[in-house]
């Protein structure tokens, strides 16, 4: 049986910060420096953030990350893959995120969609996520995938990737 990975989809798939950051320029004509958000929480990043992740479309227009595609294509085929989605807080994320997901990754079933409100109750072997909460309690292998909120997490129970290349060459 192939080991199953657990791959998150806002900040492992989707590329949500080049969103916010031009969601947050548009309104407010400041366009925020990446590195100034090291170690910030996205609330604490984008003041409208919460305005946000609740307007129509957020989650449907959401930018892939590079080698998105190509690496999850690359897990699929090697792997069982299950995207794992916290998407029952925001009014329209749970058909947005399932239409972006149909739309660029057609190899991924509607079996492998699991959207959740929190994800300590999904079991596997490796979880690919962003967010270390949702790290911290999962029982496998553990890759925390790069993004401004987590740069200053040091935490040696977390393998720590910078994108889909280094992903593929690890897995």
């Amino acid at each position: 049986m192939k080991p199953k990975v657990l791959v998150d989809m806002d900040g492992v798939l989707a590329d949500v910060y080049s969103q916010y950051i031009a969601l947050e320029y548009k309104d407010t004509g400041v366009k925020p420096v990446l590195e100034d958000l090291y170690g910030k929480t996205e609330e604490e990043s984008f003041p409208s953030f919460h305005k946000y992740v609740r307007s129509k479309g957020f989650f449907e227009t959401a930018p892939l990350l590079p080698d998105a595609v190509k690496g999850l294509k690359y897990l699929n085929d090697k792997y069982k893959v299950l995207i794992v989605s916290s998407a029952t807080e925001f009014p329209n994320s749970l058909t947005e995120k399932q239409r972006w997901l149909n739309e660029y990754f057609p190899f991924i079933t509607w079996e492998q969609m699991i959207f959740c409100g929190r994800k300590d109750s999904i079991q596997g072997d490796i979880m690919i996520d962003d967010h270390p909460k949702n790290l911290r309690t999962f029982g496998g292998r553990r890759i925390l995938f790069t993004q401004p909120h987590n740069m200053c997490i040091d935490e040696a129970s977390y393998q720590r990737v910078s994108g889909w290349e280094e992903i593929m060459n690890l897995l």
